[in-house]
């Protein structure tokens, strides 16, 4: 990967937040809840023929390797932080805005966040995304033309909200 600063993976400051928290949680109270499955299931007996065991310990398995995940997108994060003052006029990464989808009529309100925070339920649009891309730093009133998979659609920031 060498030196490039932009290996990192953009992260808002409250998705930094939201993955410090998850970590902190499968850390304590998860790890603690699955060691105490995996000692009562011990107690129950012999261990190759103990499924609540072996199933225990899968999920330990599991945990972990969620854990390890997490650590590594924390270690790899960039913290992009929207600060009004840049581009104040602009959907800029970590700001919110209403966005109109001319084709339908309907307007959608996106925050702009990194890969890993995406999740379209919760108004948060990936900026890496087509979408995403397509509307970064675009000014209000300016609109921008994206193919999708069910042909092109255009979109228009309407107003910046944070």
């Amino acid at each position: 990967m060498g030196g490039n600063r932009n290996s990192g993976e953009s992260i808002t400051p409250e998705g930094l937040v939201e993955l410090e928290a998850e970590i902190a949680e499968l850390e304590g109270p998860g790890r603690n809840e699955m060691a105490v499955r995996i000692k009562a299931a011990r107690e129950l007996g012999d261990l190759k023929e103990n499924a609540e065991y072996h199933i225990a310990k899968e999920d330990q398995a599991h945990l972990e390797t969620r854990i390890k995940r997490l650590r590594l997108r924390l270690k790899n994060a960039e913290v992009v932080d929207a600060g009004v003052s840049e581009g104040s006029g602009a959907f800029a990464f970590g700001r919110t805005a209403e966005v109109l989808d001319e084709s339908s009529g309907e307007v959608k309100t996106w925050t702009l966040v990194g890969s890993t925070e995406a999740n379209l339920a919760e108004g948060k649009l990936s900026a890496e995304s087509p979408i995403g891309e397509a509307l970064r730093d675009v000014a209000v009133g300016e609109a921008v033309e994206v193919e999708t998979p069910k042909g092109a659609k255009t979109f228009r920031v309407q107003k910046l909200l944070g």
